[in-house]
C-alpha cells in the first residue's frame, strides 16, 4: 500500500443507527470495503461511528471491549489498510469512554480516548464517560505518524500541541459535529474549517477530518469532512451527504512546509513544563497573593 513518501488517505461520512452496532458494522464494512477498491492506505470514520452520537441512551448494551470480536473482524477486513473507527468503550472496572480506535492487519494498533469531555450546549458527555489521561501516536510507517484526537479534544489547542511534540506528521480528526452542538451563534462548520486549515499551516501536517451526517434527535450534522495538506489548503471538502472524499498526501510537501515555518522545532518544551509547574503551584492562591 503505502510507498513511504505518498500516502492516499480517505474520509467516510455517513449517518449511524443510535445503540444498534451490529448494524453499523455492516455499515463499516461496506464502507472498508470501498475504501479498499479505491486503493486508500488510510481511512477515516466519525466520531462513535459504531454507536451514533446519541449512542449513550443504549450505553451497556452499545459498549464494547477493545478485544470484542466485532472490532477484530472490521480489522481483518481492513487488511493493510488502517481503518479508524469510533465507539463506546468498557475498560476496567466498568469505566466508559468515548474511544477511537486505528485498525489494520487483523488488529487493533492504536487506541485513543477522548480527553476533553464535553459538557455544554447540547453536549452532556460528562453524564456517560470518564476522560481519557493520554495523548499518544501510531507509527504507520518511518515517515507518516498518526496523532489521533477526538472532536473537542482539537479544540484544546495544548491537546493538539502535545500530539505533534509527540511527532505526529498527519493529524486525524473524527468528529460528531451537529449544527446546534454548542448555540445558535456559534459557527460549527466555519470553526471546523478554520480549526483544521490553522493546525495544518501552524505544524506543517496534513489533517484528516471525518463527521457524521443526518439527522439524531435534535442534531442536525452538517458533514463537511475535509482533507487539509500541510499549508493549510483543503484538498477534498465534502459536501452534507454520505460521501467517501480522498487525497493523496506527500510527505515532501510535509518536509517543505516544516522547513518554511519550523513549529514544532521551535517549541520550547521546558519552558512549557516549567511555566505549566509554576501554575499549578498558584491554583487556589487569591490573585493578590500572586501579584
Amino acid at each position: 500500500m503505502t510507498n513511504g513518501k505518498k500516502l492516499n488517505v480517505g474520509a467516510a461520512q455517513f449517518a449511524s443507527e443510535i445503540g444498534d452496532v451490529d448494524v453499523n458494522i455492516d455499515r463499516h464494512l461496506r464502507w472498508i470495503a470501498r475504501g479498499r477498491e479505491a486503493g486508500l492506505d488510510m481511512l477515516v470514520m466519525p466520531e462513535l461511528s459504531l454507536t451514533g452520537h446519541y449512542g449513550p441512551e443504549r450505553l451497556l448494551t452499545a459498549a464494547m471491549s477493545r478485544k470484542d470480536p466485532r472490532l477484530k473482524r472490521l480489522a481483518e477486513a481492513a487488511g493493510p489498510m488502517a481503518v479508524t473507527v469510533g465507539f463506546i468503550e468498557e475498560g476496567p472496572a466498568a469505566q466508559f469512554y468515548n474511544s477511537a480506535a486505528i485498525l489494520r492487519n487483523g488488529k487493533l494498533v492504536h487506541l485513543h480516548r477522548k480527553v476533553n469531555v464535553p459538557n455544554y450546549g447540547k453536549l452532556e458527555e460528562g453524564k456517560h464517560y470518564a476522560s481519557g489521561r493520554f495523548v499518544e501516536t501510531w507509527a504507520m510507517d518511518e515517515n507518516w505518524r498518526a496523532g489521533l484526537l477526538i472532536c473537542a479534544d482539537v479544540w484544546n489547542p495544548a491537546l493538539t500541541h502535545l500530539a505533534f511534540l509527540h511527532g505526529s506528521t498527519v493529524l486525524i480528526c473524527p468528529v460528531s459535529s451537529g449544527v446546534e452542538a454548542v448555540g445558535v451563534e456559534f459557527d460549527n462548520p466555519g470553526g471546523w474549517v478554520l480549526t483544521c486549515r490553522f493546525y495544518a499551516m501552524i505544524y506543517g501536517a496534513p489533517v484528516i477530518m471525518a463527521n457524521r451526517t443526518g439527522t439524531e434527535r435534535d442534531l442536525t450534522f452538517w458533514g463537511g469532512s475535509c482533507i487539509v495538506d500541510p499549508f493549510g489548503r483543503e484538498m477534498a471538502v465534502a459536501g452534507q451527504g454520505e460521501e467517501l472524499i480522498t487525497a493523496t498526501l506527500d510527505y515532501d510537501e510535509l518536509r517543505r512546509a516544516r522547513h518554511l515555518l519550523p513549529t514544532v522545532r521551535d517549541s520550547n518544551i521546558a519552558l512549557i513544563h516549567n511555566e505549566t509547574t509554576r501554575l499549578l503551584g498558584t491554583l487556589g492562591v487569591p490573585d493578590f497573593v500572586r501579584d
